[in-house]
């Protein structure tokens, strides 16, 4: 019986991993897109959130036949239940990188300076997503402390992008509609690492038995 269900959980742990490169490369193409100012890129980001939509029902399905057909001890009722939460995050993800692969196919204009601070943004919520996953499989409590110490990282880019979009539009105020594309899109960006900081929380409750929600009711 421990013999099957540990296969499932080596199931949950793959398919897991495999939402969390779907979030990895919808957030990596919206990036590209904005680069590249490139309809055609922006075009390919639905599809991927879509798919990410059915993993989140693959993964919903796991656990509740671990959590119907197994007796789950506390470990791994907490590694199932925090799965079940980290999903919503995962599936948002993808939500708003296909917000960002929108708006590029409608904003005009670019600005280089921007778009730099923007692929920053994208790689650093890429790899809090990446590693929050990792931490999740790996049960890695210390992985799960870097990814949220990280989250910061990410509110400091929002905070220079915001500040270079006041510049823009204090110099050349016909630029204001494109700004707030960009203010947006940066806004998406600065989202998706407060999800992959919301996974690495449920991880450390998987790990510990302890949320952050509940620490700050005490």
């Amino acid at each position: 019986m421990r013999s099957h269900f540990d296969q499932q959980l080596q199931l949950l742990n793959s398919e897991m991993r495999d939402m969390g490169a779907l979030c990895e490369d919808a957030i990596a193409l919206a990036s590209k897109a904005l680069s590249e100012n490139s309809k055609e890129l922006a075009a390919k980001v639905p599809p991927i959130a879509s798919a990410l939509d059915q993993k989140e029902r693959d993964v919903e399905n796991i656990c509740l036949k671990l959590l119907l057909r197994q007796q789950p001890v506390a470990g791994d009722l907490r590694q199932i239940s925090a799965a079940l939460k980290m999903i919503t995050d995962m599936e948002r993800i993808g939500d708003q990188a296909e917000d960002i692969a929108e708006i590029v196919c409608y904003m005009q204009g670019s600005s280089q300076k921007e778009t730099e601070l923007f692929n920053s943004m994208a790689r650093s919520v890429i790899q809090m997503v990446t590693d929050s996953v990792d931490a999740y499989v790996k049960q890695d409590l210390e992985l799960a402390k870097n990814v949220i110490s990280h989250d910061d990282v990410v509110d400091d880019y929002f905070e220079k992008v915001k500040k270079s979009l006041v510049d823009i539009i204090v110099k050349e105020p016909d630029m204001g509609g494109f700004a707030l594309d960009m203010l947006m899109i940066g806004k998406y960006f600065e989202r998706i690492g407060d999800h992959a900081t919301n996974i690495a929380e449920w991880v450390i409750y998987s790990v510990t038995g302890v949320h952050k929600s509940a620490e700050l009711s005490n």
